[in-house]
């Protein structure tokens, strides 16, 4: 299996276990049958559960984007080394990315975003 769909993979782990503990939070924090009820008028989720929870939201909306390139990358036979740094970097920021928001730190999590960014760009620079 190409390195980039082995990431892929591994992103999609890293993006269940951040739904995972953003549930947790928000159990702890709302209970149970908040969240299990239609959710009009929830209180917002504060604290590291909300982070948790916002963290969760952003991997998904750049999950699409990478899951995107990464399969048109494989498809095309177009990865190579380009392709493989992206997918590390898209990979690895993200990882630091949920441990620094968790932590609430804001501007590493900033220039921690931007380099899974540069990632991104760089796999889709190989299928210009």
């Amino acid at each position: 299996m190409p390195i980039e769909l082995s990431l892929l993979v591994g992103s999609v782990a890293l993006a269940f276990a951040q739904m995972l503990l953003a549930a947790v939070g928000a159990s702890r924090q709302l209970g149970l049958p908040a969240l299990a009820g239609n959710r009009e008028g929830m209180p917002e989720i504060t604290g590291w559960a909300g982070r948790a929870v916002r963290a969760h939201r952003n991997m998904i909306e750049d999950l699409v984007l990478f899951a995107a390139l990464v399969l048109v990358a494989v498809v095309a036979d177009r990865t190579n080394a380009t392709t493989a740094l992206g997918a590390h970097l898209f990979f690895w920021a993200r990882l630091v990315y949920a441990v620094v928001y968790l932590a609430g730190i804001p501007w590493l999590r900033t220039g921690v975003w931007a380099v899974s960014v540069l990632g991104l760009i760089l796999i889709f620079s190989q299928l210009l």
